[in-house]
């Protein structure tokens, strides 16, 4: 059988998973990370993307020279981008001003147009990018508004495809699964699925200070109203219908500077080179092991690489902006850019 693939799509999925080895060398738990980059778009999301595509195709919704339009953080807009690419439609993605440089920079690489809309607003508000996506869509003609949040194929394709790899890479070895929400396509769908072979399974969903999710699990209703925060691509301020809070037994909260820190960690530590999103559910993780006695273990799934973040997460003056970090810490680390002249001063030469 020939190994050659016919088209850049087919090599979505079958992700690697591998065991932390420094991180969590003190805990008496086993984790083991699932990468989400090893994608040919850099994300989960290339998975979801080639379902809402094909999905559409088949469903007569999507038709040869339209337009894709869809409200998103970027990764999933990305993963439609060179889907989209590959079978010759167009792409028109709103997003809102707190994602990266660099994100709308891909995008705009594949030929898709981005739009930017204010952070931070209400989404009864026109300007809320989700709602300005559904106004774009309603007034563009041959259209296929993708519809990631409320669109069940997304957490169709992490049942059928995701889910699957992740048990048999386990050898069913698994106790207890974490992951963001944004959408609630990867926790749902993979939740579902690993119950089904498991009920014993946990389901944990680690969502970040800030989102309403939390509150939704816990309490039915919001209790703290949403807050803005730097994470991109997970929790909400609207319950998505691909989150399916019946398939998760926890949820752990996690503040932005514990994302942004373990983010650094994990490249430095582990040679993981991952999003802020994919940091969170490891914090989220690694708290909830501290909850459990008995030796478990572990797989969190971490979503994108981060190199989406090189403007942020591994910025030095972002992160003193920010406050994750302080610049007489950022004065004490090895790996700093500076002019050779400088280096010569400090050793002596």
């Amino acid at each position: 059988m020939s190994k050659i693939k016919n088209s850049i799509t087919e090599t979505i999925g079958n992700t690697p998973i591998i065991k932390l080895n420094s991180i969590t060398k003190d805990s008496i738990h086993e984790y083991y990370v699932k990468l989400e980059y090893f994608n040919p778009g850099g994300s989960v999301k290339d998975r979801i993307a080639i379902a809402l595509i094909e999905g559409a195709e088949r469903r007569g919704e999507l038709k040869p020279g339209g337009t894709i339009v869809e409200a998103t953080s970027g990764n999933t807009g990305l993963g439609l981008a060179f889907v989209a690419a590959s079978k010759g439609y167009k792409c028109i993605f709103i997003m809102p001003d707190k994602i990266s440089e660099e994100k709308r920079a891909i995008l705009a690489a594949f030929g898709a147009k981005v739009l930017i809309t204010p952070t931070g607003v209400e989404p009864t508000d026109p300007r809320y990018y989700v709602n300005v996506a559904k106004k774009i869509a309603d007034n563009t003609p041959n259209c296929f508004y993708a519809n990631q949040y409320h669109n069940i194929d997304n957490r169709e394709r992490h049942y059928k495809s995701t889910g699957p790899e992740i048990w048999e890479q386990m050898d069913g070895k698994i106790d207890v699964f974490v992951g963001g929400a944004g959408t609630g396509g990867t926790i749902s769908g993979v939740g579902r699925y690993l119950k089904e072979k498991n009920p014993n399974v946990k389901i944990v969903c680690a969502d970040p200070v800030g989102s309403i999710l939390y509150d939704l699990f816990y309490h039915k209703k919001v209790i703290d109203p949403p807050a803005s925060y730097k994470v991109e691509g997970v929790g909400e301020d609207f319950l998505p219908e691909n989150v399916e809070l019946k398939y998760m037994d926890d949820f752990e909260k996690v503040t932005d500077k514990e994302s942004f820190l373990m983010t650094r960690e994990l490249i430095q530590k582990e040679s993981l080179c991952v999003g802020p999103s994919s940091a969170m559910a490891l914090v989220g993780a690694i708290n909830y092991g501290k909850k459990i006695k008995e030796k478990k273990r572990f797989l969190v799934i971490l979503p994108d690489s981060g190199k989406a973040y090189l403007s942020k997460a591994f910025n030095n003056k972002w992160m003193i902006d920010n406050g994750f970090l302080t610049a007489d810490e950022i004065g004490k680390v090895f790996n700093k850019i500076e002019d050779y002249q400088n280096y010569y001063k400090e050793i002596g030469i």
